[in-house]
């Protein structure tokens, strides 16, 4: 794969929330340490997503010592949010998995509930390490995972985005191109690949750290969203449809689960090791 390394690591405190870009990143069994161990959740105790509100996109988490969030969004003053005691928790339904999370103070409620115009209560994992396990089809015995879709990373690469925006210049949405690597979300994103090498990639080292990669990224509507304004376009589910369909999903990037513990760095080589 040549001179293949870490070009940026993206962490997201709170599901759905803009996140932080740190130099360097400590894995944990379950995703990167601090990325997204909290969400929102409906009346109904199901998870809130840019898929529903894509206004969230223009809401902020910062991580705090201690696993604490500082929030921040327009028109909204900052609110710092402690790590609520896991004497209460309540039933939560993520994406048809049944999990148990932990309440946050109700002026956390309050305020994620002005923001949106909705009803909806801001709750924490407590204990990754039980909470909610790996896709069992994918998964070895014991993989679990935080409030992240389906898998604790997600790495992508820049030469399959230049690829896609390619594509998406030759297409008949070429205005909404060429889209930057935040429409995906990803923690680790990779420079010096081939395009869709990742595709590929059964196992792969970063750094120190080794990470099986059980399956590629189906993508959703979250992909459309503008990062900066909310705003929603066609691109670019358009082009995968066209390009990346396999098994009826839309691919772009790879989930990974750690093997070993470690610290992430940008400007880590990468390695594929199968």
């Amino acid at each position: 794969m040549g001179n293949a390394e870490v070009e940026s690591i993206h962490v997201h405190p709170v599901k759905a929330f803009r996140g932080v870009s740190p130099r360097e990143a400590v894995v944990e069994p379950w995703g990167l340490a601090g990325d997204r161990r909290w969400t929102l959740i409906d009346d109904g105790g199901k998870v809130v997503t840019q898929r529903e509100q894509p206004r969230l996109a223009l809401a902020a988490a910062e991580p705090l010592a201690g696993g604490g969030v500082r929030l921040s969004a327009p028109g909204l003053e900052p609110l710092t949010v402690e790590v609520p005691r896991p004497a209460e928790t309540v039933p939560m339904n993520v994406f048809g998995t049944k999990v148990e999370g932990v309440p946050a103070a109700a002026d956390a409620h309050a305020w994620c509930s002005a923001f949106l115009g909705a009803g909806v209560r801001l709750v924490h994992m407590d204990d990754p390490a039980t909470r909610r396990p790996v896709d069992p089809a994918y998964a070895l015995p014991g993989e679990t995972v935080s409030f992240a879709d389906g898998y604790p990373l997600l790495v992508t690469t820049l030469a399959s985005l230049d690829a896609l925006n390619s594509l998406i210049a030759e297409g008949p949405h070429a205005h909404e191109g060429p889209l930057p690597m935040n429409r995906f979300r990803p923690n680790v994103v990779v420079a010096g690949t081939e395009p869709w090498a990742e595709d590929h990639w059964t196992r792969i080292a970063i750094g120190e750290v080794v990470f099986r990669a059980p399956k590629p990224s189906g993508r959703c509507v979250v992909t459309t969203t503008d990062q900066a304004t909310a705003v929603r376009g066609r691109e670019p589910l358009h082009t995968l449809a066209r390009h990346r369909r396999r098994d009826g999903r839309l691919l772009f990037g790879q989930n990974l689960v750690p093997l070993s513990p470690g610290t992430v760095r940008v400007g880590d080589p990468v390695r594929v090791l199968a």
